[in-house]
């Protein structure tokens, strides 16, 4: 074994050891693989078009409503869900998501028209957008010393998830077809549900929080709740000037225009990268086995980039994805043959880490007893922005323009490299 490879493996040790104890292993392992399901349903469409837009005779720009469909429903539930984070707390709350999520996935599988899989699109949106924000101020909650390595393991099993279902989704459908496939991930939605509500715990008041929790995260990261003495400031309705407000943080505002968008972007790529990349020439299952590959090296790069993070600072680590993020769009447009694309999809997938870093960031940076209303009305912003990346790319793909549509994507990305150039330092 070289020293190299000894000295990461050590690394990666130490930083997995340090998220365990008290209880604290098992809640990442439940929320992680329930964003695994979560977000790699997400990614599971894009590798179906092909049979999805056969059976109801609709165009790639249809489909791709469909998807920002999906994304504009996330997004509007973050800014509800910040709030009911506060109010009902994260158990309940990522139970809820994994379990309507399980629904919606039923009303997709047996939808007979496109117009019912658009509302179980949409409704899927809804029900999975109850799951971010609380899975975010429960892993900052609970991992007060090493958020970002938590939340860089969290997005990487994620991102295995979305490696994993695409490619078992293409390797099946031809025997049993897109509707079996969707219908029966209702299942392991209903099982991570019961796991969550076994292993999240209630959300603790103030009262029952240790005196130093605040003080040993980089801004105080715990939220406000309902204590036993009578309601608190949680339980009343968010001040949206107060929410508003925390965008005249520079950094905050630079960070949130930041990463919308860098996920308009994603989100264009995402959606379209398994039809694109049949245009080049390859078969659907290799385009899948591709597309899964960039989510693992994504996976990799979150978990390294979590943990950078906390080691040496969160700009230089930002500047750093965000620049390989720049180029590899651009340069899918000029490679050809297998190996060279995979090469390039690979680098893409780098491009994850940014999600990692800057949640971790911006809930640092947001005010203690606003912080779950705040986050899920960034969030809803960012997202919505976000959504509209797959619509973008299903008007360019009806056009046969792809490759400039990847070109304008990287160009975008250098805009949101020079936001990140304008942070504050450390």
């Amino acid at each position: 074994m070289s020293p190299r490879y000894r000295s990461l493996s050590r690394q990666v040790g130490g930083t997995l050891g340090g998220l365990r104890g008290d209880g604290r292993g098992w809640l990442l392992v439940v929320v992680a693989i329930g964003w695994a399901f979560t977000l790699g349903m997400r990614f599971i469409i894009p590798t179906l078009l092909p049979q999805i837009e056969a059976t109801f005779h609709i165009s790639d720009a249809y489909a791709g409503l469909a998807i920002t469909t999906l994304w504009i429903g996330y997004a509007l539930m973050q800014f509800p869900a910040g709030v009911l984070v506060n109010r009902l707390g994260e158990r309940r709350l990522l139970t809820a998501s994994l379990c309507l999520s399980g629904v919606s996935m039923l009303v997709l599988g047996f939808a007979p028209l496109f117009g019912v899989f658009f509302v179980g699109s949409a409704a899927y949106g809804l029900g999975s957008g109850l799951y971010g924000p609380s899975r975010g101020t429960v892993l900052s909650r609970t991992f007060t010393r090493n958020a970002g390595a938590a939340f860089g393991v969290t997005l990487a099993i994620g991102s295995l998830g979305s490696a994993f279902l695409p490619n078992v989704a293409a390797g099946v459908v031809g025997a049993v077809g897109w509707r079996a496939i969707l219908a029966g991930l209702a299942v392991p939605f209903f099982v991570m549900a019961a796991f969550a509500w076994r292993v999240v715990p209630e959300r603790p008041s103030e009262d029952e929080q240790p005196s130093d929790d605040k003080s040993s995260t980089a801004s105080g990261r715990d939220s406000d709740a309902v204590s036993d003495g009578g309601e608190s400031t949680a339980s009343a309705l968010p001040d949206f000037g107060e929410l508003l407000g925390t965008l005249s943080d520079r950094s905050i505002l630079l960070a949130t225009v930041s990463v919308a968008i860098l996920l308009f972007a994603y989100q264009g790529i995402t959606a379209f990268l398994p039809t694109y990349l049949q245009t080049k020439g390859l078969s659907q299952s290799t385009a899948a086995l591709l597309f899964g590959f960039m989510f693992v090296t994504g996976a990799v790069s979150q978990i390294v980039a979590g943990s950078a993070a906390d080691r040496i600072g969160i700009k230089p680590v930002l500047l750093a994805v965000t620049a390989v993020g720049v180029v590899a769009p651009i340069a899918l447009t000029f490679v050809s043959g297998t190996l060279a694309i995979a090469v390039v999809v690979g680098v893409l997938g780098t491009r994850m880490a940014v999600n990692a870093v800057t949640n971790s960031y911006i809930i640092g940076a947001l005010p203690d007893h606003i912080e779950g209303s705040a986050w899920g009305f960034i969030r809803t912003g960012f997202f919505l922005v976000g959504s509209l990346g797959s619509t973008f790319m299903g008007f360019f793909a009806d056009a046969d323009r792809l490759n400039a549509a990847f070109v304008i994507l990287g160009a975008l990305s250098a805009v949101a490299l020079g936001l990140y150039a304008l942070l504050p330092s450390e």
